[in-house]
């Protein structure tokens, strides 16, 4: 088991945050995935890499300009994820965690850094985003 965690506060409205990390249909920003599906609306979907590799999510909480979380499967992995959001002076804070578990004995050593990295990009790609919709 692995658990990362990234805090960031960014310099955008709690609204336009939450719209841009929640949104199922406008994905574009995200540098890591070539297309996302939804199968239940605001239960279900399923995201897919550049290369087409799918990881199930199933969204476990959903408190409008609060809280988002969610549980994650593939081939690789199973987790969950957690996001909290505040905001002060027309400021967001990010509160992200990802607690996930290789299924691959191989894989465990490197679950951690691979997740950092992960959130990086993440954090990166919604930055990007967030100037583009200013």
């Amino acid at each position: 088991m692995a658990i990362a965690n990234i805090k960031v506060t960014l310099g955008q409205d709690i609204e336009t945050v939450w719209k841009i990390v929640t949104s199922l249909e406008d994905w574009s920003w995200r540098s890591d995935l070539g297309r996302i599906e939804v199968l239940e609306n605001g239960r279900r979907f399923v995201e897919y890499t550049g290369d087409g590799y799918a990881t199930n999510f199933t969204i476990t909480a959903f408190e409008p300009l609060c809280r988002y979380e969610f549980d994650m499967e593939n081939g690789n992995m199973k987790g969950h994820w957690t996001g909290v959001f505040s905001e002060e002076g027309g400021q967001t804070s990010i509160d992200f965690t990802e607690d996930i578990t290789a299924k691959k004995w191989f894989m465990k050593p490197f679950v951690g850094s691979y997740l950092k990295k992960q959130q990086q990009t993440y954090v990166r790609d919604l930055r990007a985003a967030l100037e583009d919709n200013k």
